[in-house]
């Protein structure tokens, strides 16, 4: 059965992006007719046979919300989706008020998005047609196909149930008939096992309002099975506005949830040997550094180094270093306590975290169980290899009070016992320890530096991957102070965390690039949105919003221009507090991304309860993009992010390669040295005016590895 569209638009281009996505092949799902003015619009509608109008609001003979109000009053009984310029959201929000089904964002037209829309709303007014035919119900019932519907009466008895209620619940809609909606929506939390304090049916009657359940939901049915849920519960209105009943309606997401799960499975531990990785590794450090302040106890760090071990891959092979490093892990994780983490880094390198060492003795004694371990033979390929390992060990507190210092410490130690001799293990020395001053030597220049305006930014940009656009540009903080010039920027950060600098140093960025926003703005820069790191200690602050709206007011910078950047272990660290901060920011208008994405723990059904606009993929997975591990937890991010209608973009990207791996998995933007180091704000200028990019050839040159292969489910598989 075909729909019939009307397309009221007099921009070209947004009607030939309309035509081209809503099939019009013979048998195909629409037809469609255009027209460019309001009056010849409503001539047309006289006659009947349009099923949908899609209506831009600035037409030849009309303009904004008056647009919309007099083609509603000439057909009321169409659904209108709105065509909305970004800058003109606020008139087209105005027109959903008004009666609009729905509003789209001129020029941004993704995926199927527009036919399923209009699938969507035509749907809707078909069964809002048959309303006063049928009981109230039933249009609920119809409006949520696919997903289980219960409708209750005003006590919260069980009225009726879908087809997919009854399968999900396993009452049929003659047993539940009467029913108290607690018995037969029988639900409880994943953990503990406890039900809701107050049933989302009750509270939707009792406040008139939508309540949700949350995310960790479990559906317990009538024969002991469980299912994970998502739902809503809504008031059903008679048409004198009073409240008649209930109704909730709830799907299955345990695939989504195990897809989540197997996603941060991936990302915290390797691929070879399924130990922990440095990601999973630092977090249990900080969990151990916590522990040992409240317990005054201390606890060791072991780096470990294989000696030799490239030549048993340039003679043997990969294949066999790959088993010799699976024996390897095995043989560690024997060697010590469940309550130790043996980690692997990379290459033949593995970190191990000895939890609560009475002394020093005790990790002498689990380094030399090690290497007695590690130097019996493994049998690998039908041979006995050899293989010895030097390890440097580092104690907490005495040699460091951070994760990164302690690892420096430890792997300072393993080059001294490599310079020992191989088969060995060395503690941290003093002399080493004393390398922490540069710490205070880097906070002194620090302070220095904004104390007296030696601070500047730089940005790099963010390039569109399909057509080499800029589409955004970063923020970045540099000092111009020599002592701090060969000091890595995230070194910088930390220890501006530590020392208690970030706070001030994040409200200058901000402001800096509030600032220059506002001055490309002025000159006809085209820069998207400026993006600025913000760190979890400001994120915090008490007054970390109202800076934020000073800072606006007195750039005179439109908030849209203004894009914060958040990792996810920030709104993982307090999940309410971070969801309400950032739903304040989102009401400025301000943009929110997440920064550093896959590295943290946070689920699909907790990333939903934010209101972000961008996933940014660390640049760690980008850097091993062309390892199996890497790429599908980079496919699965760019399938998230497009499910959750985001935006993604790569960071990190440095070679050809890993734009050719990131256009072949579908990644809409990115940034790196590829295409522009950070720059000053003048050459970015010079920059975005020139017409051809010079990343431009690299984007359209750039062929689809051979090797990679993505599936119709996103499962990323790498030939040979």
């Amino acid at each position: 059965m075909h729909n019939s569209i009307l397309i009221l638009s007099d921009d070209k281009h947004d009607t030939e992006n309309l035509l081209n996505l809503l099939d019009q092949k013979e048998g195909g799902e629409f037809n469609v007719e255009c027209l460019t003015k309001l009056s010849s619009a409503i001539v047309r509608l006289k006659n009947h046979g349009i099923d949908a109008i899609i209506l831009d609001l600035l037409l030849p003979d009309s303009y904004g919300i008056e647009t919309f109000d007099q083609l509603f009053a000439s057909a009321p009984h169409i659904p209108i989706v709105i065509l909305s310029e970004t800058d003109e959201e606020a008139i087209a929000k105005k027109a959903v008020e008004h009666g609009a089904k729905a509003y789209l964002s001129q020029g941004h037209f993704i995926g199927n998005i527009v036919p399923l829309t209009l699938r969507n709303i035509i749907q809707s007014k078909k069964t809002e047609a048959n309303f006063y035919q049928e009981k109230e119900r039933a249009e609920i019932a119809l409006n949520s196909i696919g997903d289980a519907v219960i409708c209750t009466n005003l006590l919260g008895q069980i009225n009726y149930l879908n087809i997919a209620a009854e399968k999900m619940t396993g009452w049929t809609k003659e047993e539940s008939n009467g029913q108290p909606i607690e018995k037969v929506f029988k639900i409880v939390n994943r953990t503990t096992r406890q039900p809701p304090e107050h049933n989302p049916v009750y509270l939707a009657l009792e406040q008139d309002q939508v309540k949700g359940l949350r995310p960790d939901t479990v559906l317990l049915c009538k024969d002991g099975s469980e299912v994970s849920i998502e739902d809503s519960s809504s008031p059903i209105h008679n048409w004198d506005g009073k409240i008649t009943g209930a109704v909730v309606v709830f799907h299955d997401v345990t695939e989504a949830l195990s897809m989540t799960m197997k996603m941060a499975h991936l990302a915290q531990h390797d691929f070879l040997t399924n130990l922990p990785n440095r990601v999973l590794l630092n977090d249990r450090v900080s969990q151990a550094i916590n522990h040992s302040e409240r317990s005054n106890s201390q606890f060791a760090l072991l780096f470990l180094d294989l000696d030799n071990f490239k030549n048993i891959n340039d003679l043997l092979g990969h294949a066999v270093g790959d088993e010799l490093l699976k024996s390897v892990a095995e043989r560690l994780i024997h060697c010590v306590r469940k309550c130790d983490t043996v980690s692997r880094q990379g290459g033949d390198e593995f970190l191990i975290l000895l939890a609560e060492c009475v002394s020093g003795d005790d990790a002498s004694i689990a380094a030399d169980k090690i290497l007695a371990e590690l130097n019996h033979p493994h049998f690998i390929t039908d041979r006995n290899l050899h293989i010895t390992c030097s390890i440097g060990i580092s104690v907490y507190p005495k040699d460091g009070l951070d994760a990164d210092t302690l690892i420096k410490s430890a792997d300072s130690a393993m080059y001294l016992a490599k310079e020992k001799g191989d088969n060995n293990y060395q503690f941290c020395t003093d002399e080493m320890n004393r390398n922490a001053n540069q710490r205070l030597t880097i906070e002194t220049n620090l302070r220095f530096s904004l104390d007296h305006h030696e601070l500047i930014l730089l940005y790099q940009p963010k390039i569109n991957l399909k057509n080499g656009e800029i589409v955004g540009v970063e923020a970045l903080l540099r000092s111009t102070r020599r002592e701090l010039l060969n000091i890595a920027p995230k070194h910088l950060i930390k220890v501006a965390e530590d020392c208690g600098l970030i706070v001030p140093l994040g409200r200058w960025v901000i402001r800096e690039a509030c600032f220059q926003a506002k001055k490309w703005l002025a000159s006809g820069t085209t820069f998207g949105s400026v993006a600025v790191n913000v760190s979890v200690i400001e994120f915090h602050q008490k007054n970390f919003i109202s800076d934020i709206k000073a800072t606006l007011k007195d750039t005179h910078l439109e908030p849209c221009y203004l894009e914060l950047e958040i990792t996810e272990s920030v709104l993982m660290n307090n999940v309410e507090s971070s969801r309400s901060l950032l739903n304040e920011l989102k009401n400025l208008g301000i943009k929110l991304a997440v920064d550093d994405f896959g590295t943290g723990y946070s689920s699909l059904s907790y990333l939903k309860l934010f209101p972000l606009n961008v996933l940014k993929i660390d640049q760690s997975f980008v850097s091993d993009i062309t390892s199996s591990s890497d790429t599908n937890i980079i496919s699965a991010i760019v399938s998230m992010g497009k499910g959750l209608k985001l935006k993604v973009i790569a960071e990190g990207i440095e070679t050809k390669s890993h734009l050719a791996f990131l256009q072949a998995l579908d990644c809409e933007d990115g940034q790196g040295f590829l295409f522009s180091p950070p720059i000053s704000a003048n050459e970015f200028a010079k920059l975005s005016a020139t017409k051809i990019k010079p990343w431009l050839h690299l984007i359209s040159q750039v062929k689809t590895p051979a090797k990679v292969k993505v599936s119709k489910d996103h499962q990323v598989k790498l030939s040979v």
